[in-house]
């Protein structure tokens, strides 16, 4: 039997595994590859030089690999690259990358993405994140591991949104999210630490103390980003409330560190 519905288009010269089950009324453009075992919705459309790993579930009517939303591009043969086991629901917009950038939007492994979600161009996605539906993130964001984004959230181009930290829903993001940390808002603000959500995924007791003490530093302490950045470090190498930190808690404070300090649109405060 089969695996390509009858009305569905595959070009002659894309690279597809044989594996793969293609919906009624798809299209596959030419320089598409498609790994082994995913399924792909009717009405999907795929284009542009798209690589699509193993195992994904993409769901109808989504639209991947599509031209970049910027007047400056010129059709340059910019990348979308899709990693495994990745579940996109129906109407997802994701577009390739610009020469402005590194000309690659890449979305990593085991991500949700629901309905009606826009990842726009040289977007990096990391590893087991959740888009809820409508969630819309501008040209060059950076989304890091385990971060969720709430439903009807919009993100400014060029923020970064760090690991295992939460957008609520109906927020607008125009500066980072440090790692960890929670934000709301129509201007999205700091909401404490994501506790709950380190706790489910099986953060030590220790490690989740210590990054409330570095939000703590950050946001309750009235200090400035720069004196804020320098407790925060001497924490990191003087222990914590006077114990050594484990060595997961140090390389978790580091991680911290290292990304407010790497921020240059400025991070949420």
């Amino acid at each position: 039997m089969t695996l390509i519905h009858s009305t569905a288009i595959v070009d002659k010269n894309a690279s597809v595994d044989a594996s793969v089950k293609i919906g009624p009324y798809a299209i596959i453009g030419p320089n598409v590859k498609i790994g082994s075992g995913t399924t792909i919705g009717s009405h999907t459309v795929i284009e542009g030089h798209t690589t699509i790993g193993k195992d994904n579930v993409i769901s109808h009517f989504s639209s991947l690999g599509g031209v970049p939303q910027d007047m400056k591009y010129g059709g340059e043969p910019t990348q979308l690259i899709i990693g495994d086991r990745n579940t996109i629901r129906e109407f997802t917009t994701i577009h390739t990358g610009t020469i402005q950038d590194k000309g690659v939007t890449v979305i990593g492994d085991d991500n949700w993405i629901m309905a009606y979600v826009h990842i726009a161009h040289d977007c990096v996605v990391g590893n087991h994140t959740i888009f809820s539906s409508n969630a819309q993130i501008a040209g060059h964001v950076t989304v890091e591991d385990w971060a969720i984004l709430g439903g009807m959230s919009g993100v400014h181009q060029f923020v970064r949104i760090g690991q295992h930290s939460m957008l609520g829903g109906a927020s607008a993001l125009v500066q980072d999210i440090p790692p960890f940390v929670i934000a709301a808002g129509d201007k999205a603000q700091p909401h404490g630490l994501n506790a709950e959500g380190l706790k489910r995924r099986g953060f030590a007791a220790d490690t989740i103390s210590a990054l409330r003490h570095a939000y703590k530093i950050l946001y309750k302490d009235g200090l400035t980003f720069e004196q804020a950045k320098l407790a925060i470090h001497e924490m990191k190498v003087s222990g914590f409330e006077g114990n050594v930190l484990s060595d997961d808690g140090v390389s978790k404070i580091d991680e911290f560190l290292t990304f407010i300090s790497a921020s240059t649109r400025g991070i949420i405060r």
